[in-house]
C-alpha cells in the first residue's frame, strides 16, 4: 500500500482488518443491526468484492456474477461495480434489487444469497461499509489463512453477542484445533460434518490435510482436495451461508462446476438416510434435546408434540436430537469410518432409546474414546459436553468395543469466556496421550490414574465393567470434586446459577412432558366413552 509521501507502507495485519471491519458493527448496531445480521450482510458484499477481484489481473477470469431482469424483463448488472457507482437511495434500492436476483441462483452463489435481505436501512453508512471499508483492500492477495481467521474472528465474536438460537452453539476454536489434531484427517479422507454451523469443524480439518501434506501433493492433488475433502450440511439457510462463506474464504470450493457447492442446505440431516456415506465425521449437532412439532390447535392456540423420527436404518426411534444425530452417525461411516463427535451428558447415561443406542454403538464400533469437556468454555453458560470417538467395524458377533479411555478435562477446572478462555495449550496433555500408540495401537495406551494417582485425569474402562454399570452409563468420573468441599473452589457465581436453571428447565421439560401425555390419555379416554 503507497502512502502520500511515496513511501510502502506495511500491508495490513488479519488482526488490524479484523479490528477495523468489526468496529463497524458498532455503528450499524445503533441503527437496530445485530451483529450476526452485520456478519450476514458483510458476507454478501465480500462475495461480490472478490468475485469482482477474480476478474482483474493477475486472475483474468470471466465475470461469474449474473444479471438480474427487473419487473419488465430488462437486464441489470449485480456486480461490484454496480455497487461503486451509486449513491444514496439509488443504491439502497440497486442492493435490494442485486439481492433477490441472486437469490434464485443455483449452486455456491445459491446457498451465500438465499433469501437474503437487505438489513441496512441507512444508505449513508451502506455506502460507506461498501467504500471505506471493503472496497479499499484486496481481499484475494491476502493469504487463504487471513481471510479465514478474519471471518471466523467475526463468526466468533458474533456467536459471543448472540447466545441463543436454536441450540445452536459456536464451537470453541480450541476444541476444534484439538479434534482435528488427534483425527489427523489425510488427503484420501472424504469428511462430513451434518451440522455443521459456520463450518469451523471443516475449514480446520481442511487446513490441516495442506499443513502437513503441501509439499507432496501436486497441483491435481490439491484441486481434488479443494472440491471434495469436505461436505457441509447445515439445516438453517442464515446459518449456511456463513458456513458456504467461511468455506470459501478458506478456498474450499466443493467442485468446479459453477453449480457445485460444499454445503447441503435447507432439510435436516436427519429427515432421511444418507445417500452417501464418508471416512470421517467431526460433528457438533445442535444441543436441544427434543424435536418438536409446532401444530396451531381448534382454539388457536399453538401446541407443541414430540417429533419421533422414525428411520429403516436407525435401530431405536426417539424424539432426543442428540440420540438421533448418534445413530445418523454411525450410518455416515464408511466401515474402517472414524468418528468425533460432540455431545451433551444426557447421551452418555439417558436410559430407554439412550441405553440401547450406547449397546449398539459399543457392539459395531470401537467406541475408544471419550473427552469430558469443561463447563464455561460454550457460550451458553453450564453446558457440560463431551467428545465421543467412535470408529465403524465390520459386522461381527463379538462386540468390537475392549476398552473406553476417558480424559476428564472437567474435574477441578474452571474456565470463563473472557477472563481465563480455554486454549489450545489446555488440550495438550489429552492430545500427547490419545494419540499415544497410535497406528491402529490406541489400546496400547498407558493411563496416568491408578489407584496411587488417584487424581490422574487418564482412565481405561474395560467394556465388560462398563456392561455392569446402570443403564450403560458412560457418564464416568472418578477425580475428587474440590468443589464439594472447599467453597473457595466454587465456579463463578453466573456459572452456578446458569447450571441450576438448565438444572430446572430440564426437569420442567421433563414434568411437561408427563403432564401432556397424561392429559392426551385422559382427552383419548374422554374421547372413546362419546364414541
Amino acid at each position: 500500500m503507497t502512502q502520500a509521501n511515496g513511501q510502502i507502507s506495511a500491508a495490513p495485519t488479519a488482526s488490524q482488518i479484523g479490528t477495523r471491519v468489526w468496529s463497524y458493527a458498532g455503528v450499524l448496531k445503533d441503527d437496530g443491526l445485530s451483529y450476526m445480521a452485520y456478519v450476514e450482510q458483510l458476507t454478501f458484499l465480500l462475495f461480490l468484492k472478490m468475485a469482482d477481484e477474480l476478474t482483474k489481473p493477475p486472475y483474468n477470469q470471466p465475470n461469474r456474477i449474473p444479471k438480474g431482469k427487473d419487473d419488465n424483463g430488462k437486464a441489470f448488472d449485480c456486480d461490484w461495480p454496480s455497487l461503486l457507482k451509486l449513491d444514496g437511495a439509488e443504491l439502497y434500492a440497486h442492493y435490494r434489487r442485486v439481492l433477490t436476483a441472486l437469490s434464485g441462483q443455483k449452486g455456491l452463489l445459491g446457498t451465500i444469497f438465499k433469501e437474503a435481505e437487505c438489513k441496512i436501512k441507512d444508505p449513508a453508512k451502506l455506502r460507506r461499509l461498501i467504500v471505506d471499508l471493503i472496497d479499499r483492500e484486496r481481499w484475494l492477495s491476502l493469504d487463504l489463512d487471513v481471510k479465514g481467521v478474519i471471518y471466523e474472528e467475526l463468526l466468533s465474536r458474533s456467536a459471543a453477542e448472540s447466545t441463543g438460537g436454536a441450540g445452536q452453539y459456536f464451537t470453541p476454536r480450541p476444541i476444534i484445533q484439538a479434534v482435528v489434531d488427534v483425527m489427523r484427517p489425510e488427503p484420501d479422507d472424504t469428511i462430513i460434518d451434518p451440522a455443521a454451523g459456520t463450518g469451523g469443524f471443516l475449514t480446520m480439518a481442511y487446513e490441516s490435510v495442506l499443513r502437513r501434506h503441501d509439499k507432496e501433493m501436486d497441483r491435481d492433488e490439491k484441486r481434488r482436495i479443494r472440491e471434495s475433502l469436505v461436505v457441509a450440511q447445515e439445516l438453517v439457510p442464515e446459518t449456511a451461508r456463513l458456513c458456504a462463506m467461511n468455506l470459501y474464504l478458506h478456498g474450499i470450493t466443493g467442485g468446479k462446476d459453477e453449480n457445485a457447492t460444499p454445503v447441503i442446505s435447507g432439510k435436516s440431516s436427519l429427515d432421511t438416510p444418507p445417500s452417501k456415506q464418508y471416512s470421517m465425521v467431526l460433528t457438533n449437532p445442535p444441543f436441544g434435546k427434543k424435536q418438536s412439532l409446532k401444530t396451531v390447535n381448534e382454539e388457536g392456540d399453538l401446541d407443541s408434540e414430540d417429533e419421533v423420527v422414525v428411520r429403516q436404518d436407525f435401530w431405536v426411534s426417539t424424539a432426543n436430537k442428540q440420540l438421533n444425530f448418534v445413530q445418523h452417525i454411525f450410518n455416515l461411516l464408511k466401515v474402517g469410518g472414524r468418528a468425533a463427535v460432540v455431545v451433551p451428558d444426557n447421551v452418555l447415561f439417558e436410559g430407554g432409546p439412550g441405553q440401547k443406542i450406547r449397546d449398539q454403538l459399543m457392539k459395531q464400533c470401537d467406541v475408544h474414546t471419550l473427552l469430558r469437556l469443561p463447563t464455561g468454555i460454550f457460550y451458553k453458560p453450564g453446558v457440560k459436553a463431551n467428545v465421543l470417538f467412535f470408529d465403524r467395524k465390520p459386522p461381527q458377533e463379538k462386540p468390537w468395543t475392549s476398552r473406553l479411555w476417558v480424559y476428564d478435562l472437567r474435574t477441578n477446572k474452571h474456565f470463563t469466556l473472557k477472563q481465563n478462555a480455554i486454549k489450545r495449550s489446555d488440550f495438550d496433555e489429552f492430545v500427547d496421550l490419545f494419540k499415544a500408540g497410535g497406528g491402529g495401537a490406541i489400546h496400547k495406551r498407558k493411563a496416568t490414574w491408578s489407584e496411587a494417582k488417584p487424581d490422574g485425569r487418564w482412565r481405561c474402562f474395560e467394556y465388560e465393567d462398563l456392561l455392569k454399570r446402570d443403564k450403560l452409563s458412560l457418564d464416568l468420573f472418578w477425580i475428587k470434586d474440590e468443589s464439594l468441599e472447599d467453597s473457595a473452589s466454587l465456579p463463578d457465581p453466573d456459572v452456578l446459577a446458569a447450571e441450576i436453571v438448565e438444572d430446572l428447565q430440564d426437569a420442567l421439560e421433563q414434568f411437561t412432558g408427563i403432564a401432556g401425555a397424561l392429559a392426551g390419555a385422559g382427552i383419548k379416554r374422554l374421547r372413546d366413552a362419546e364414541s
